[in-house]
């Protein structure tokens, strides 16, 4: 279809602040929750979040930017956004694959994010029922075994999650993504300071242990696995190279400011990283268990001090609530590159593109879980279905996806109109074209690399 048979309006945030919500919404979620704390434990802690930090600043936030500024342009999906931005720029149609390559990411993400999703949706109720009191780690590992062979309950917390996460979607941009992320962005704040309120407390001077491992800087703990690890969880904490940031770019109207709007979407990304970590942390070392526990760290070994300390059915309700809402402020925003698609491309209205592109999303998160018990011996390239879709579209598709963002936001768009539109000075902007023009494509491409290896 031809861009211009496009048969609706396009929709509009409300405000800046429903927006920016949103975008820190679909940043903030499993990823600062339950990958970021186990990822600092294993790479030793206050190094790794420092030079996580760094990268998140001088190579997410530019990306960000870039990604709302092409969506802004386009004001349509991903995929038409770059084919109509590339011609205007005088460049090839065939741009439009770095907005085809997102949005099938995301589409693919969603699969197995509404399954881990599930997880912990399931785990509020464990935690409800008292199943972690007095628990051993070989207790809580036995529990998340039987959990994962357990096709049923798989799918029905699979199918829970996809609905709710379909639900909102199907609203709209501003009566389901935008009122969504304003109820449960708050919410997930003030759960996450009761949550470190009550670490502190439960845990006495190891909150303060918590804090030394990670904000003291251990440098001989750094190596060129942590370095590649922090930059390539800065590039993927932000929701880049998924289609996202640009298809909620394409809401966007011109008087919000994208450079200040995306440094507090960055800065509250950083924040909920960090606070999950001086929640997870005191209770850990408080109950002699692993920092490095890898990704076992919130579903396995968090559960044991839950279970081995006052208040702890409590704590474990509430810290299970709020990665659920964590992961919903995450998986609606998957879910609208490609609902945004249909509904522009096809006859379908927005409710009927949301229910069919659900649908094939959720079949296909099916075949995630069998690959856990079921279909555990199907494999290809060594990997079952689970990991290969999280191989493909983590150390793939994804950093392809942020490289053709980058050069050619970098390389390929009237430089000048880009500065006007960011409002830099000449100084800033000789920063800003370095970082975007050799930087930090050098520092993609190396995790493209480093994911072969």
């Amino acid at each position: 279809m031809s861009t211009g048979t496009m048969k609706k309006s396009h929709s509009q945030w409300s405000s800046r602040m429903g927006f920016m919500l949103a975008a820190a919404g679909s940043a903030v979620g499993l990823g600062n929750i339950w990958k970021f704390p186990y990822m600092a434990g294993e790479m030793g802690g206050s190094a790794f979040v420092l030079t996580y930090l760094l990268f998140m600043f001088m190579i997410g936030l530019p990306i960000l930017v870039l990604e709302w500024l092409i969506g802004r342009r386009g004001q349509k999906n991903p995929i038409h956004t770059m084919e109509d931005v590339a011609v205007s720029e005088g460049r090839s149609k065939s741009w439009r694959w770095v907005g085809i390559i997102g949005v099938l990411g995301s589409f693919l993400i969603l699969s197995f994010y509404s399954v881990i999703g599930g997880w912990a949706t399931d785990y509020i109720a464990l935690a409800a029922k008292g199943s972690f009191e007095g628990v051993t780690g070989e207790k809580t590992d036995q529990i998340f075994t039987d959990f994962l062979s357990n096709v049923n309950s798989l799918l029905t917390w699979h199918t829970v999650f996809m609905f709710a996460t379909a639900f909102i979607v199907a609203l709209g941009v501003g009566a389901g993504l935008e009122r969504g992320c304003k109820i449960m962005m708050p919410g997930l704040g003030i759960l996450l300071l009761v949550l470190v309120g009550y670490a502190a407390y439960a845990s006495g001077p190891y909150f303060w242990v918590a804090c030394k491992f990670l904000f003291s800087p251990n440098w001989l703990a750094l190596n060129s696995t942590a370095i590649l690890a922090a930059l390539g969880h800065a590039f993927f904490s932000l929701s880049l190279g998924m289609g996202i940031m640009m298809a909620y770019g394409s809401y966007l109207g011109q008087d919000v400011n994208l450079l200040s709007t995306a440094r507090t979407v960055v800065i509250l990304d950083v924040v909920v990283a960090v606070l999950s970590g001086l929640a997870i942390f005191p209770l850990v070392f408080a109950n002699g268990l692993q920092a490095g526990a890898g990704p076992g760290l919130i579903f396995v070994t968090l559960p044991i001090a839950f279970g081995n300390m006052t208040g702890g059915l409590v704590l474990g309700i509430l810290f299970f609530i709020f990665l659920t809402f964590a992961a919903l402020t995450s998986s609606i925003s998957l879910l609208e590159p490609t609902v945004e698609l249909l509904e522009e491309r096809t006859p379908m209205g927005r409710k009927t593109a949301t229910v069919v592109s659900s649908i094939i999303i959720w079949a296909l998160g099916i075949a995630c879980i069998l690959s856990f018990n079921q279909w555990a011996d199907v494999k290809l390239f060594d990997k079952n279905i689970f990991d290969l879709l999280d191989y493909l579209t983590s150390k793939i598709m994804l950093p392809v996806t942020g490289l053709g963002t980058i050069i050619f936001g970098a390389w390929m768009m009237n430089q000048k109109h880009i500065r006007n539109e960011l409002n830099l000075s000449s100084s800033w902007f000789g920063i800003w074209s370095i970082l975007t023009r050799f930087v930090i494509p050098v520092a993609v491409v190396t995790i493209l690399i480093y994911g072969f290896l």
